[in-house]
């Protein structure tokens, strides 16, 4: 039976990775900062990306790694270094130590465009690693990922109950639900030559991605709101709008000046050459379906 280690579990796309790891009758060892519930087929390992003992039991006796866990936004940009570069650096070590061959990571389409924000760096500096550490690697930079449990796009589908859905002022960019990327990072976990040394750029059944209008008018009529419009943002008011969630919400803010930095950058669509082969991986949820389902479950929650 295969056995993987999976970093960043208890988050967003995390969860959704063991769900699907478990589905597949694999085992699980996961890593936690806080005590988690017991679950049939999961070694829960205490510990963090800075503590090695508890990364060499997280990764001994497993067949592959997924290192999902990284920081993804926060107004003090010095801590992307530590998080998502040292993190990583200590990941690979400790798979190298336990010798663990395989080793799936979790980019970001911003590392395409390092110079534009402080997380797109880190990234960028994080795939270098992964792909000089000898281990059998597949690096993947996922598009805009939305599903149940994500916060990042609910304050759009609140915005769009109201009639109006606050975007950049112009460009496009590609989506992935989060169901389809969890099941792209658990099929990639089995030794293939296909996969060996490649990177993906993943998206759902969209493949030229979706203009901020696209966007709006999708969650408008997933939201139940179909005159729903883009209300495009100049970028002195995201600038500005940074300033001020760091004030109202400081660390917890949403906004960040970093985030508007690759958030003003027109073209997130992913690369149709960076495609995962057909024959293992393709996506279920097309754009429509996914956001009427998002939106459900954030009603069902209480959210919406």
């Amino acid at each position: 039976m295969t056995k993987v280690a999976i970093t960043g579990a208890t988050g967003f796309v995390g969860k959704a990775a063991l769900d699907v790891a478990l589905h597949k009758a694999m085992k699980v060892r996961a890593l936690t900062r806080q005590p988690a519930p017991p679950r049939d087929g999961v070694e829960w390992v205490s510990g963090a990306l800075d503590t090695e003992a508890a990364l060499e039991e997280l990764v001994l006796g497993c067949d592959a790694v997924i290192h999902i866990a990284g920081l993804t936004n926060t107004p003090n940009v010095g801590r992307f270094e530590a998080a998502n570069v040292t993190g990583t650096a200590n990941m690979i070590a400790a798979a190298k130590k336990v010798g663990v061959e395989r080793f799936v990571f979790v980019s970001s389409l911003s590392a395409r465009e390092p110079d534009l924000s402080a997380y797109g760096a880190s990234k960028a500096r994080a795939e270098k690693l992964v792909e000089n550490s000898g281990l059998n690697w597949t690096v993947v930079r996922p598009p805009g990922v939305y599903g149940p449990g994500d916060k990042d796009y609910l304050d759009l589908f609140k915005a769009a109950k109201l009639g109006f859905v606050p975007v950049p002022p112009e460009g496009a960019s590609s989506l992935i639900h989060v169901e389809d990327l969890a099941r792209l990072l658990v099929a990639l976990v089995p030794l293939n030559p296909k996969t060996k040394g490649q990177m993906y750029e993943p998206w759902d059944d969209n493949a030229y991605g979706y203009t901020h209008k696209d966007l709006a008018k999708m969650i408008g009529e997933a939201v139940g709101n179909p005159n729903a419009v883009a209300a495009p943002l100049p970028p002195i008011v995201m600038q500005w709008g940074a300033k001020l969630d760091g004030l109202i919400r400081g660390g917890k803010a949403k906004l960040t000046e970093d985030r508007v930095g690759y958030m003003l950058h027109k073209d997130w669509v992913s690369d149709l050459r960076r495609a995962p082969p057909i024959s293992v991986w393709q996506a279920v949820w097309d754009g429509e379906a996914g956001m009427k389902m998002t939106a459900e479950w954030y009603k069902e929650q209480g959210w919406l």
